[in-house]
């Protein structure tokens, strides 16, 4: 027994922190800190259109009946409207996409080069007057 009384200190020691890791929670209150801390992070990024996704996947999954989902799908969806309306209004007015995009600005350039059909959209050749796809007569260059 004179060997062993650093190994029983040590056992003890190791017993009495396990034991308050585990009962800290009971004591203390730890779960209501952390909730309220995850739900003022979850209000500070909510988004009406986030919510909208989230009721869509509860009602395929069943967690929503037809009529809560018919509820929330109207107030989110007016909300949501309301958030994209309110951004939109608060946007610098810059210039248009196709300016910034060098694409969208060679994508311009290609329709307002080559013909159009009613039915098949732009004929990448530029000369035809005829659809290569349908046969339909062409009109002019949109």
């Amino acid at each position: 027994m004179n060997g062993h009384p650093m190994a029983l200190v040590l056992g003890t020691l190791l017993a009495v922190g396990s034991v308050a890791f585990v009962l800290y929670p009971l004591f203390f209150d730890v779960r209501r800190r952390a909730v309220t801390r995850a739900v003022v992070r979850e209000r500070a990024d909510d988004s009406a259109i986030r919510a909208l996704r989230e009721i869509e996947f509860d009602r395929a999954t069943g967690k929503l009946s037809d009529a809560d989902y018919t509820e929330l799908r109207r107030d989110y969806g007016a909300r949501a409207v309301r958030e994209m309306r309110a951004s939109a209004s608060t946007a610098p007015a810059s210039q248009p996409a196709a300016e910034l995009d060098p694409i969208e600005a060679r994508v311009r350039v290609l329709r307002e080069s080559h013909r159009e059909c009613r039915t098949c959209g732009v004929r990448p050749e530029s000369d035809a007057l005829y659809c290569s796809t349908c046969g339909a007569a062409l009109g002019a260059a949109v």
